[in-house]
């Protein structure tokens, strides 16, 4: 039987901590070779595109995502789970809370992996629901004590703040300016909308870890080459997405592919992560094909048992 999940669904039986394990493992079983993730497909339809992320689990199960880019205010996307034996789609996940969560578990790794181990401070620019999901799984990782946040609108940031003081009893406040959110901070978000920067790298304390969740192209990003110049260490979870970008993805540019690592390979132990405590550290976030799917799979294999 094909299982049916809606938003309400996803945020009732899903939490950070599987989350971000979920996470984890889809990206090791990306860097070894389980997880066939390509970069995402596209179809120009006139006055929008209709987006296809897939991916396949060797010998377990394969599946897709698709969303459009019209902008109308009930487009939702699909997430399809199908059993790598017989075909049959085993099941569907209907809105935006899978992809947000799925989105937030890879920044959770992402900080898990790279941030110091005392981090305990968090800034985020950004008050929409990736910048939630940020938090929500950074805080699976690591054990904040305090969250600033800032962003355009003065009731959304007061309302994130408070959100994050009820949901997750870590205290927060809100903050009028970008400097204010990031300064002295231990993890920083970006998770905005904006195509100019909004962070300058001189104010980032030593040895923090940035995760970078919106724009992050050439004339389109929501951060500046200030931040790659500073960061010791650039990492990303799909090296192949990055390169895949149009225009080209800031950290993918000549000057900084070389450096640019995979998230899966810090995590198998091939690649060094943060060698000493004031480096800066950066993860680009691309969203890695498939791992919608392995959340799903991961939801459905969770309610199957429990159900």
């Amino acid at each position: 039987m094909t299982v049916l999940l809606t938003d309400s669904d996803v945020s009732a039986a899903l939490d950070a901590a599987t989350t971000v394990d979920a996470m984890r493992a889809a990206v090791l079983a990306a860097y070894d070779g389980r997880l066939v993730a390509p970069p995402r497909a596209s179809a120009s339809l006139g006055g929008g595109r209709m987006v296809l992320t897939a991916g396949h689990l060797t010998g377990e199960w394969y599946g897709y995502r698709s969303y459009d880019t019209f902008g109308h205010p009930e487009s939702e996307q699909l997430v399809v789970l199908h059993d790598g034996r017989t075909g049959a789609v085993r099941a569907v996940a209907v809105g935006e809370e899978l992809g947000s969560r799925r989105t937030g578990g890879l920044g959770g790794v992402a900080v898990d992996a790279l941030a110091r181990p005392d981090a305990a401070t968090l800034g985020v620019i950004g008050s929409g629901r990736q910048a939630w999901t940020q938090v929500w799984a950074a805080a699976a990782v690591r054990p904040l004590r305090e969250v600033t946040v800032h962003s355009r609108s003065a009731a959304r940031r007061e309302a994130f703040a408070a959100r994050v003081r009820a949901e997750l009893d870590v205290p927060a406040r809100a903050v009028d300016s970008a400097q204010a959110a990031v300064c002295d901070r231990d993890v920083v978000v970006l998770a905005t909308t904006s195509e100019a920067p909004v962070l300058d790298a001189a104010h980032l304390a030593p040895g923090t870890h940035v995760n970078a969740v919106g724009f992050k192209q050439r004339d389109r990003a929501e951060f500046g080459l200030d931040l790659l110049d500073s960061a010791a260490l650039l990492v990303t979870d799909s090296p192949a997405q990055a390169a895949a970008y149009h225009p080209p993805m800031l950290a993918a540019l000549p000057a900084y592919a070389g450096r640019l690592h995979d998230l899966g390979a810090v995590l198998a132990g091939a690649v060094p992560g943060r060698t000493d405590a004031d480096q800066i550290s950066l993860f680009c976030s691309t969203g890695l094909a498939g791992t919608e799917v392995f959340l799903l799979e991961r939801l459905a294999r969770v309610g199957a048992a429990t159900g």
